[in-house]
């Protein structure tokens, strides 16, 4: 649910967030009950903003009667600082990783408790993929979700170790077990997943830090590859340069 919207005083404004929160990873398209209901808000008012968020470009409403998230909603959310300057500046470093690699590229930041894909460039090789720009994954099982929650606060690392969902039979689903890749994400500086999000799907991702120097991780990068047997080094270094860079060019900025 989004919040006792339906108790009185809540504003317009705040009913009408809590209808398009109603939206998440795993609700994508919605019923106008199911909007209602999830947002905790009498459907005929939940009727009359929908129809103004449709207006507006917030929300699409489909031939089957289901509403979904609206592209004026997702270009707005570009315009973010850190979306939309981070995504400017590692563009030309991800297009060179993958015309390296091949692989499929993802530029990842923490949104609380997941990873939210900031930008993602498509692999040649037929690898099951489950990111989209702007879609958020669960930060325990993606290989750039790890590496974030390995320096995510402490606070945020013990919600997310106390809800780890299984996504295949091969997720860490154990807390010791993930906090012993955790402690190893941050002492070898990189992170892996196999098959953890999606089968027939490995990664391997490494942290940005806000200036070449290292400091804070603002961000993630990684591939997604078949398997990671015999090119796991050359992708860690080709990810380590490729971050490097980033950073580099974070820290001209500042």
């Amino acid at each position: 649910m989004a919040g006792n919207t339906s108790t009185p005083g809540a504003t317009v404004v705040s009913r009408a967030l809590a209808l398009l929160s109603a939206f998440d990873t795993a609700h994508r398209h919605l019923t106008l009950s199911d909007m209602a209901r999830r947002a905790d808000l009498p459907t005929p008012t939940a009727y009359r903003l929908a129809g103004e968020l449709v207006r507006g470009g917030m929300l699409v409403r489909r031939p089957s009667g289901e509403y979904v998230i609206g592209r004026r909603l997702w270009d707005l959310g570009l315009l973010a600082p850190l979306q939309s300057g981070l995504r400017e500046i590692a563009s030309p470093f991800l297009n060179d990783l993958h015309a390296a690699t091949l692989a499929t590229v993802h530029l990842a930041v923490r949104d609380r408790t997941q990873a939210l894909y900031v930008d993602r460039l498509s692999g040649r090789a037929s690898v099951p993929v489950v990111s989209t720009a702007g879609s958020r994954l669960p930060l325990h099982a993606t290989g750039v979700g790890k590496v974030l929650l390995a320096h995510a606060p402490e606070r945020m690392q013990e919600q997310v170790l106390g809800d780890l969902s299984r996504m295949t039979p091969y997720t860490i689903t154990q807390r010791s077990l993930l906090c012993g890749q955790l402690a190893r994400v941050r002492r070898d500086g990189y992170a892996i997943t196999e098959e953890e999000m999606t089968l027939g799907a490995c990664s391997v991702a490494v942290p940005v830090h806000r200036s070449a120097a290292g400091g804070e991780v603002v961000a993630a990068i990684g591939v997604v590859v078949p398997t990671l047997k015999r090119h796991r080094p050359r992708l860690v270094a080709a990810l380590q340069v490729a971050a490097q860079g980033i950073g580099r060019s974070l820290e001209e900025l500042r």
